[in-house]
């Protein structure tokens, strides 16, 4: 018998078991989160992403429920030596063991490789593939080569003049017990 998974309430358990595999491609639009980082640009940008479940025994034979990510998207951002929009290729390829209890998930994933996360009746897999796109953008956006000529040093020229006709204060004083003035 085929069951149908939704990716708004996951069940991870039953998905793993029967080793079940989603796969979907969303507008960028979908992902409110996201829109935020990219300043409402590119809405129309697609995510392409596939989760696959698969349900494994450990060295003692207890059944592992595992959930593997993979998700793919263009994402533009400030690119920060220009400040104009550069498309971020993000990737995201991620596996998942899941345990009972948020107290096991969090003793557990301080000590494992993978990531371990608690089962739960709602999971939300389209929240989670939105947060692991989050943590795969970059923290500097850049273009490679940046379209129009960056300027890499600000300089006043009017600064320096200002510097030279200021007054120091002790030629001041000089002056004045002199008896010249300006």
């Amino acid at each position: 018998m085929k069951q149908d998974f939704c990716n708004k309430h996951l069940d991870v358990k039953a998905f793993a078991q029967s080793s079940g595999t989603l796969s979907q491609v969303d507008l960028l639009a979908r992902y409110g989160r996201l829109m935020q980082e990219t300043q409402g640009l590119g809405a129309e940008n697609s995510v392409k992403w596939s989760a696959r479940g698969e349900s494994r025994p450990d060295s003692t034979g207890a059944e592992q429920i595992w959930l593997h990510v993979k998700a793919d998207a263009v994402v533009p951002l400030t690119c920060q030596r220009c400040l104009l929009p550069a498309d971020m290729a993000i990737a995201v390829n991620q596996s998942y063991r899941f345990v009972d209890s948020e107290g096991l998930a969090e003793v557990q994933d301080a000590q494992a490789e993978e990531d371990v996360l608690a089962l739960s009746p709602d999971f939300s897999l389209a929240d989670l593939i939105e947060d692991e796109m989050l943590m795969a953008l970059p923290l500097i956006p850049l273009h490679d080569s940046c379209p129009v000529p960056v300027k890499l040093e600000a300089v006043d020229p009017g600064f320096d003049a200002a510097f030279e006709e200021k007054r120091q204060p002790f030629s001041v004083l000089a002056k004045l017990k002199s008896g010249k003035t300006d």
